[in-house]
């Protein structure tokens, strides 16, 4: 055996220098030179032993410290590597299970034997441990070197917390010898960390190497713990630094790759000399090919996990975090958000490329070679069994839906801005983009996305907020020419901007899905900015403004099946109607409370709905809560005075619920006035308010263009025939091809009422005074006698088939006695009303001698293009005659219906059938928003 002795003041063993006396700041024979020169030759001389030494480690040598003179002997043994595997072979495959743990799983004592135990549990017949350093000690090496090379003197504390908190550690974890030789090594490292922290110091400068070496000690005390833990639970166990293993080139792009090759034969040589059946791995440190300290770089012990388990062709690499796996979107975004099974390795690197919670993915690349699946656990939930990462997803159906969705998960990229480079020079012209892109790679900045147009017109491209205004200075300098000679029109910032991209491996060749996002996001009244779309096929990725980021991703979260179709519910006029409508949410009456929770219960499972009541507002009072279910309560506690403004800015502006509806329950004109301010800000409308569809003619067309032509919905079911399916049916017989000839119908349930029991010896001021008592007309009767509710509903139904009238255009029968229609009040008019029943009985009299029945009724000759409100005779044959209590009655006659006229029959007055009239609306929207219907 060749011997080599080797003397130095200082050395590396394993990677960290060990002094047996604390180093002085500078060496001998240079305290005479200026203090920046002091430092660059000590830094020059540190430099120095780490590549010298490293590069003997390489060749066989080996280290014996010797106490007494403080020198290092190395003996180069004469062995070579056949030899050697001959003697200890590296066993590789399914015997093998690697772990990885990050920071967050290492913070404390208690987590550290956590740790230990999920080791020393698992049944593998070896397993590999890849830890990263404490929770914040990475962060708080990198303070380290930073204040060092700034000379800010607060590093020696700063070294000193670092130190405490791992003897403290310590201290809880182990005793006896374990303890003893930790901290001697501890105390060391710290030692030497000084010497090297007061050189970076003096030159006030630190190079890369220098500042890796320093960083990576938090993984060197880490796994040297939890080795010393699972020793003391009388389990084979060692610790690995994986400088001596893992060999990566480093590239210009601030990354490794690794020489797999090279670590392969590292790692046999490494076995050799340290077989043992569980091993605990340093993460995120490595070497050069020349033997020098670096790092994997940022989530580099993820990286670490995945190249060991490819070294080792392990049966799987788990990865243990803090979440219980992979989430389809961001929770704290999306509360609805759903754990998933799996993922292919393609959708894990797509989604961890957009910012999702994942892994890196040059995490994936080395698993992938060899097929090993990656598990996500969480260290902190056990019995979750997480997300599996492997070559082919398994179907997932964590929600229970009978669809398979071909849109995995949805991931964003927050802070970025647009660049828009146009032109029509551009076009044809080759190398403009080769030209664009090499600007933005001189000034450093990262493109995470690219969208041009088949016609070359122009490029845009995605960067990172921060990074923009040296992007778009670049340009502009680069093309300063082509845009002073209008080649080229402008270089575009669009800042405060979001990524949003949707990814599945099966979205490949699937027809639709593209359809489906963009739908979503048009439905939550959000506008793209950009698209891309790669070949494969396995993301689709739009820009949108930053601000409409949360509501964008809960609007494609809902609209795949990922979550429940969440919609945000104002509603306007408490009274009467709105009342029972609350009822039926469970919010004003308690004692429903129970029905409304079975209720939405129901909705959820079955129709993937979640409704939310955000606010209610009166004439007077409003109540504004992100969870409304007991409005008695709230009316007393946060009732505050009635604004309409700061009513739509509360339940339309929670970001985390992408839908929002108004329902208009009152009988305002004021409030209709606001619709199309409503929809054009993306807020969907339901009312029984007939005011905005028998106003005047100019705003009613208006509103249904500007609904036309946007993703808003405006429905109004409720304003004909409460209810009844009235506009729906007639909408239905316009859109198959029918052809409207003529609308009649009973439209007042409260004039059915009336008519329906005006008969025999019963007078008619008798009659409505029944009505009156028994709750079916308004609080003054003239309102209901006049006829105009009724024409309101002709003008409706004529403007649905067609026809442009105006309200005006409309003759009505006035029930009320002309004498009366001045009377002051509605007792008055009760009173007076007896005096004019002559009139009306006498025409019931002609009537029943002709064997007819009256009916007051609406009529829209659509052939004629005119409608009219008036007292009629029926024979007691026709539908009409036959109705009973305050039913409603509407016939269709049309090409398709001519002889016999399609009927529509039913309650078509009072608060509960007009409520179910609204949520039935409801429920449609919410289908077209994206649940199932």
């Amino acid at each position: 055996m060749a011997s080599l002795s080797v003397p130095f003041s200082d050395c590396v063993i394993r990677g960290s220098l060990l002094p047996r006396r604390r180093l002085s700041p500078c060496p001998a024979g240079v305290a005479s030179l200026p203090a920046f020169l002091q430092g660059r030759l000590v830094l020059f001389m540190f430099d120095y032993v780490l590549l010298h030494v490293s590069a003997l480690k390489s060749h066989g040598t080996k280290f014996s410290h010797n106490v007494s003179n403080n020198h290092i002997f190395a003996s180069v043994a004469d062995v070579s590597l056949e030899q050697s595997l001959d003697d200890v072979h590296l066993p590789k495959g399914e015997m093998w299970s690697v772990h990885k743990f990050g920071g967050t799983c290492m913070g404390t004592s208690r987590r550290i034997q956590s740790v230990a135990d999920i080791v020393t549990n698992d049944s593998s017949e070896r397993k590999l441990v890849v830890v990263s350093a404490m929770s914040k000690v990475t962060d708080m090496m990198y303070n380290l070197v930073d204040k060092a090379q700034s000379r800010d003197d607060t590093y020696m504390s700063a070294l000193d917390d670092v130190y405490e908190k791992h003897m403290l550690t310590a201290k809880d974890l182990l005793d006896g010898d374990e303890l003893v030789q930790f901290l001697s090594q501890l105390h060391h490292d710290i030692s030497n960390l000084k010497a090297m922290l007061r050189a970076i110091y003096i030159a006030g400068h630190a190079t890369e190497s220098f500042s890796d070496f320093v960083v990576g000690h938090g993984e060197l005390w880490s796994a040297q713990m939890l080795s010393s833990v699972i020793k003391k639970s009388g389990k084979d166990c060692t610790w690995m630094d994986t400088r001596d293993v893992l060999i990566v080139n480093p590239t210009g792009s601030n990354q490794v790759d690794p020489d797999y090759i090279e670590s392969e034969k590292r790692l046999e040589k490494w076995f050799e000399q340290n077989s043992a059946g569980t091993i605990i791995a340093t993460g995120f440190i490595a070497s050069t090919p020349q033997n020098i300290p670096t790092t994997l770089k940022r989530d580099g012990s993820d990286f670490s996990a995945a190249i060991m388990g490819a070294l080792l062709r392990a049966h799987q690499v788990t990865i243990w975090t803090d979440v219980d796996g992979v989430y389809s979107a961001d929770p704290r975004k999306v509360s609805e958000a759903v754990i998933l099974n799996s993922l292919s390795y393609q959708e894990a690197w797509e989604m961890s490329y957009f910012g999702a919670n994942v892994l890196h993915p040059r995490t994936i690349i080395p698993v992938m070679r060899y097929n090993i699946p990656i598990i996500i656990r969480n260290v902190f939930n056990l019995a979750a069994p997480g997300t599996m990462i492997c070559q082919r997803a398994v179907n997932d159906n964590a929600e229970g839906h009978n669809l398979e969705s071909f849109v995995r998960a949805f991931a964003t990229i927050d802070n970025v801005a647009l660049v828009n480079v146009e032109g029509t020079g551009m076009a044809g012209v080759p190398g403009t983009a080769s030209a664009i892109f090499s600007a933005v790679k001189d000034v450093g900045a990262n493109v995470i996305m690219i969208s041009q147009a088949s016609s070359e017109h122009s490029v845009c491209f995605a960067v990172p907020d921060n990074e923009v205004k040296a992007v778009a200075d670049a340009l502009k300098s680069r093309f300063s020419q082509a845009l002073a000679a209008g080649r080229l029109s402008q270089v575009e910032v669009i800042p405060n901007c979001s990524i949003l991209a949707a990814v599945g491996q099966k979205m490949a060749s699937t027809p639709g899905v593209s359809a489906t996002l963009f739908d979503a996001l048009a439905k939550a009244n959000i506008n793209v900015r950009a698209i891309a779309q790669g070949c494969t096929e396995y993301n689709i990725t739009v820009v949108l403004k930053g601000e409409d980021r949360i509501r964008a991703l809960r609007a494609v979260h809902s609209r795949f099946y990922l979550s429940k179709t969440t919609i945000a519910v104002g509603i306007i006029g408490p009274g009467l109607i709105g009342g029972t409508l609350l009822d039926n949410f469970g919010i004003r009456c308690n004692a429903r409370f129970l029905w409304f929770i079975l209720f939405t219960g129901v909705l959820k499972e079955e129709f993937n709905i979640d409704l939310r009541v955000m606010g209610i507002a009166g004439s007077r009072k409003m109540v504004l809560s992100n969870t409304l279910d007991k409005m008695e309560e709230l009316q007393n506690e946060k009732a505050e005075e009635a604004n309409l403004e700061k009513f739509s800015q509360h339940v339309h502006g929670n970001q985390f619920i992408p839908n929002t509806v108004f329902i208009d329950c009152t009988a305002d004109t004021g409030i209709a006035n606001h619709y199309y301010d409503w929809l054009r800000k993306g807020i969907h409308v339901i009312t029984p308010n007939k005011k905005a569809n028998s106003g005047p003619l100019d705003r009613y067309l208006k509103l249904r263009a500007l609904q036309r032509r946007s993703y808003t919905h405006y429905f109004y079911e409720a304003t004909v025939g409460a209810g009844l399916p009235i506009i729906s049916t007639l909408r239905g017989l316009l859109e198959t091809g029918d052809k409207i000839l003529q609308i009649e119908g009973i439209f007042s349930g409260t004039l059915s009422y009336i008519f329906n029991n005006f008969a025999g010896e019963r007078s008619f001021s008798a009659v409505v005074a029944e009505a009156k008592q028994s709750g079916f007309t308004e609080p003054d009767p003239r309102d209901d006698l006049s006829g105009t509710d009724v024409a309101r509903k002709v003008i409706i139904l004529a403007r649905e088939s067609g026809l442009k009238l105006e309200l005006s255009d409309i003759p009505v029968e006035n029930l009320v006695p002309e004498e009366l229609r001045s009377s002051a009040s509605a007792e008055e008019f009760m009173i007076q009303l007896p005096d004019f029943d002559e009139e009306l009985s006498k025409k019931r009299i002609e009537a029943e001698a002709a064997g007819e029945v009256l009916r007051y009724v609406g009529v829209v000759e659509v052939s004629n293009a005119r409608g009219r409100v008036e007292l009629r005779r029926y024979k007691k044959s026709h539908p009409f005659a036959q109705l009973s209590g305050s039913d409603n009655i509407i016939a269709f006659t049309t090409m398709r219906y001519k002889d016999q006229p399609l009927i529509v029959r039913g309650p078509g007055a009072g608060a509960q059938v007009t409520a179910g009239g609204i949520f039935s609306d409801l429920l449609r929207l919410a289908s077209y928003l994206g649940a199932p219907s």
